[in-house]
């Protein structure tokens, strides 16, 4: 069983730029919305993924990814509902942990950055880009903002 337990934060400002060892341009739509099985397609540069997330407990969900090939994983976008997700990924490695920063350009422009952990309890602190703590709101899941409703 995978397990994945995230911590989300709007982000304030664009120092994360210059901190980024990586990024990656995403495309991304969901097949499937329903908060208690989301499944979503993912284009990361020329690879595809297939990426099932269970419902969210806190900060924790079941999530299962496999890769696909990019020419399935581009003709799946075709079927997913409401909007593709356009951004770019940034890799941030800050004080022994992994910082990954979304800068959304479509449907919404906006700039998460999420932290992978371990457990709920991993102490980790903040790069000075780090705003809001909007870990478990649904607002900020990426399904929500690939359209409206579940």
């Amino acid at each position: 069983m995978a397990v994945e337990t995230e911590h989300k934060y709007l982000v304030k400002d664009d120092t994360y730029l210059s901190m980024s060892r990586e990024s990656y341009h995403i495309l991304q739509g969901y097949l499937s919305r329903d908060p208690e099985r989301t499944v979503r397609v993912r284009v990361r540069d020329r690879e595809g993924f297939l990426t099932v997330k269970g419902i969210t407990h806190g900060d924790s969900r079941l999530e299962f990814e496999y890769p696909i090939p990019y020419e399935d994983a581009i003709e799946l976008l075709g079927l997913c509902l409401g909007n593709i997700i356009d951004k770019t990924r940034y890799i941030v490695n800050y004080r022994g942990h992994r910082w990954e920063v979304d800068k959304f350009e479509s449907p919404r422009r906006l700039t998460l950055a999420e932290i992978e952990l371990p457990t709920s309890d991993t102490p980790y602190e903040l790069p000075p880009f780090v705003g809001d703590n909007v870990t478990g709101n649904p607002d900020y899941y990426n399904s929500a903002l690939s359209g409206t409703g579940a």
